[in-house]
């Protein structure tokens, strides 16, 4: 056993790689800090071997029994030792610097190395106390990683000091980013991994660098982790030239730093001095910035980091190699229960790292090691950019209703609905100059949302030309964030929330299927979160999806998509919300409530065009209060049992169905109509399966129990019958709604050709209600007759007929 004060020497590491080769030259590590930091960087690599192969004898103090190892061998070595050689440096720097930082882990299943060091420096015992720091609780550390039980191989939200999961590739950049806005005084440190590099969202996340102001923003530090290789390819930017890399790196924007090698002193020095270097340059910019007044681009820095793939493996293992090569991307060597030779090269490696030297007795970490660490919240696992929750501050919230429009009648104004939107979130911008921000891909303007330009235009801190100033809405203190990337908006967007701010993303709906898989995994990471204890609530992510899929129909085919419902709807019912407000002053309430909101996806569902106004601002918040409710003005059946129930969610449905109503009264003065609006969409599941949920009693009393309903729904009409399939009256639910039928039509046409029209509604009740179908047809006829005129129309004008653009509510 070696006493704390003793120094083992520093012992190097066979490899091809060698000696490092570094942009910045240097040796700035002392004897001691050298040795310390490279007997944590020892431990942190013990422990992460011990997560992914053992169960019991952590230390070792017994010799190796199957009995020891875990059946299922699951987690990824490849890039864990490079993540902790970076995590032990960063310690360092945060102490000299006294600078708050945020690492953020790309590499999907790297968890081993950001763990190791949480554990040593203290944070993770604190936080998972069962972890104690002794032989019983580091084989509780081991035991839960990758088990049933315990924790993920990523950096999932168990994980002390990540906001970053990396279960799906591609983001690391764009969440650095987004934690930076608004934190001046906050480095937030990437590494992103090669592999992860080859994704497009990456690809463009570069250009982050040239949204991020110098005066109010803190700064990203990306480190590329170059380690060669995927699960079991190379990659792309660890088989082209140095030149090419480098050119690749200065194109985007940015100073390349370069740190290459194996050899451990040689890395660690080299390592220091350019992070010595980096975060110098960082604060120079920064201070030129702050000290001016005056906001420009910088080329900030980045280091690009070529370590062995899985660095300090065995070189070889059953003839094949290992270090340095893809076959130490995950579990290096598997087959080890029965297999002697495995077992016994497994614990030469566990003890190539001398836990003797790093552990004592009791299984806690030397006093020499722990030091290494900074302390309190300046830890990288402590600190609470982490948990955004603790540094959250409710919204300065304008009173919504002040910006509603008035509706004396329902169905006879017409407005752009989310125009008065714009002016609320422009008001909420005002009150909120330091945590909220507006996202959206280019489309604000298109969106009718340019309010938000009265007080913070688009940032842009590029090249300006004379003509951007006309009318081009940007500045370099803009708040309002524009790139025509909803995977890099996304990003920025969840880091934002993530460390505790607020903010709003508007995009077109078809398109809003580029993050889906972003959104779901968001859901994914609010739902575990539910179930920490120490995990403060965040803002809700908000989604306004508008240019609908009713009002594509000059865009065509491709514009025409509202399935993002569809997998919103997959989440967990904990997080997720949906709304569809048919109009503005509706639309104002759910927009105030999910700004409000903690730890939701809410998904707005909104067109901007000119539609018919049904509520005053009294009506509007009673039923999205309800979420669900009967329409007593467009209803027919007051105290008495309804021949049909006609329901809609949606704009344009809505309006159809009032059309198809009125058409329905006219023909037949004795039919009782009760017309329902869905604002929530989630009162139509079972109360058993959703918060929102109605109970069995309050739907039968909406919809009846054996009364046909006609369901004109704004998506995809299954996504209905999903929600309600257990209900009672299912099998008299009838839903319209988008078939993948339409191209370049008028707006009719295009309901037409779906079945969601005011003519097949009415041709439907009239197919449904019992009393209707002999004494309809001719009825039926004349709404046959009038669909085709109306198509006809269509064809020879290019418009729709005049009466059908000027519908209103008659009554």
């Amino acid at each position: 056993m070696v006493a704390s004060s003793e120094r083992p020497t520093v012992e190097t590491s066979i490899s091809s790689f060698g000696l490092a080769r570094s942009t910045v030259q240097g040796t700035p590590l002392s004897p001691d800090e050298l040795w310390k930091m490279h007997a944590f960087w020892r431990a942190a690599n013990y422990l992460a071997l011990g997560m992914i192969y053992l169960r019991d004898n952590p230390l070792l103090r017994e010799p190796l029994k199957d009995e020891h190892i875990k059946q299922r061998l699951l987690g990824h070595w490849g890039s864990s030792p490079g993540i902790a050689f970076l995590y032990t440096h960063l310690n360092r720097i945060i102490k000299k610097f006294d600078q708050d930082m945020l690492f953020m882990v790309g590499p999907g299943h790297g968890a081993p190395g950001f763990l190791g060091p949480c554990y040593l420096e203290g944070t993770y015992s604190h936080y998972f106390s069962h972890c104690t720091e002794d032989v019983e609780g580091m084989k509780r550390f081991f035991k839960q990683f990758s088990f049933p039980g315990g924790v993920g191989s990523h950096c999932t939200p168990e994980t002390p000091g990540s906001i970053h999961e990396g279960g799906e590739l591609g983001y690391s950049i764009s969440h650095a980013f987004g934690a930076a806005f608004d934190n001046p005084d906050l480095i937030v440190v990437t590494m992103p991994g090669d592999g992860e590099a080859e994704t497009g969202p990456l690809a463009t996340s570069w250009h982050s660098n040239k949204f991020l102001n110098p005066i109010r923003d803190g700064a990203v530090l990306p480190v590329l982790h170059l380690n060669g290789y995927k699960i079991n390819n190379p990659t792309i930017l660890a088989r082209i030239s140095h030149e090419e890399l480098e050119s690749l790196f200065r194109g985007y924007g940015w100073t390349p730093y370069f740190v290459e090698g194996s050899e451990p002193e040689s890395m660690h020095q080299a390592l220091a001095a350019t992070l010595d270097h980096c975060v110098s340059e960082i604060k120079r910019i920064q201070h030129e910035a702050r000290s001016s007044g005056v906001a420009t681009r910088p080329r900030w820095p980045m280091i690009v980091l070529r370590t062995p793939k899985g660095w300090t493996c065995p070189g070889e293992i059953d003839g094949h190699k290992v270090e340095g090569f893809w076959r130490s991307h995950q579990v290096p060597m598997g087959s080890m229960h029965g297999n002697e030779e495995h077992k016994r090269i497994f614990e030469e490696w566990m003890r190539s790292y001398k836990p003797e030297e790093l552990f004592d007795e009791n299984g806690k970490v030397f006093p020499y090691i722990r030091e290494v660490a900074p302390e309190g919240n300046k830890r990288l696992g402590s600190t609470p950019y982490a948990n955004g929750g603790l540094l959250r501050r409710e919204l300065n919230m304008p009173d919504f209703r002040q910006y509603g429009i008035p509706v004396d009648r329902p169905g006879v104004v017409e407005a752009e609905n989310t125009r008065p939107l714009g002016v609320f979130l422009r008001d909420v911008m005002k009150n909120n100059m330091n945590n909220f921000r507006i996202f959206g891909p280019d489309e604000n303007t298109s969106n009718k949302l340019n309010a938000v330009y009265d007080v913070s235009k688009k940032f842009w801190i590029a090249e300006f030309l004379p003509e951007d100033l006309d009318g081009g809405e940007l500045s370099p203190d803009g708040r309002v964030m524009e790139i025509l990337s909803e995977h890099t908006l996304e990003g920025w967007l969840e880091g934002y929330l993530l460390t505790g701010r607020h903010g709003f993303f508007s995009t077109y709906e078809s398109f809003a299927h580029v993050i889906d898989s972003m959104v779901g995994q968001h859901a994914k990471w609010l739902e575990i979160c539910r179930h920490i204890n120490w995990r403060e609530e965040v803002s809700s992510l908000n989604l306004l999806i508008t240019s609908t899929v009713w009002r594509q129909d000059h865009n065509g085919f491709t514009h025409q998509d509202p399935g993002f419902l569809d997998v919103i709807l997959n989440k967990s019912p904990e997080v997720v919300r949906i709304y569809l407000p048919p109009d503005v002053n509706s639309l104002l309430s759910v927009a105030n409530h999910c700004l409000q909101s903690e730890d939701y996806v809410n998904v707005i569902v909104s067109d901007k065009q000119m539609h018919l106004q049904y509520h005053d601002m009294d009506a509007a918040v009673r039923n999205c209060t309800k979420g669900i409710d009967i329409w007593e003005w467009a209803s027919t059946d007051a105290g008495e049992e309804p021949d049909v129930v006609l329901a809609t969610a949606g704009d344009i449905p809505t309006k159809e169905s009032l059309a198809a109503s009125v058409m329905l009264r006219e023909a037949f003065p004795d039919l009782k109509i009760r017309f329902v609006n869905v604002i929530d969409l989630f009162k139509l599941t079972p109360a058993t399966e959703h918060p929102h949920g109605l109970s069995d009693s309050d739907f039968d009393s909406l919809f009846t129990t054996d009364k046909p309903i006609i369901f004109n729904f704004h998506g995809y009409p299954w996504l209905i019958h999903r929600l309600t399939y257990r209900r009672t009256n299912h099998e008299n639910l009838h839903v319209r709604g988008y078939k993948e039928k339409g191209n370049i039509n008028t707006p009719l046409e295009l309901a037409i050709c779906n079945q969601i029209d005011r003519f097949s509604i009415a041709i439907d009740v009239i197919d449904r209600v019992p009393k209707l179908k002999n004494a309809g047809a001719h009825t039926k006829e004349q709404l046959k007759d009038e669909q085709i005129a109306c198509r006809n129309y269509a064809f020879e004008h290019g418009i729709d007929r005049p009466d059908i653009v000027n519908w209103k509510w008659p009554y």
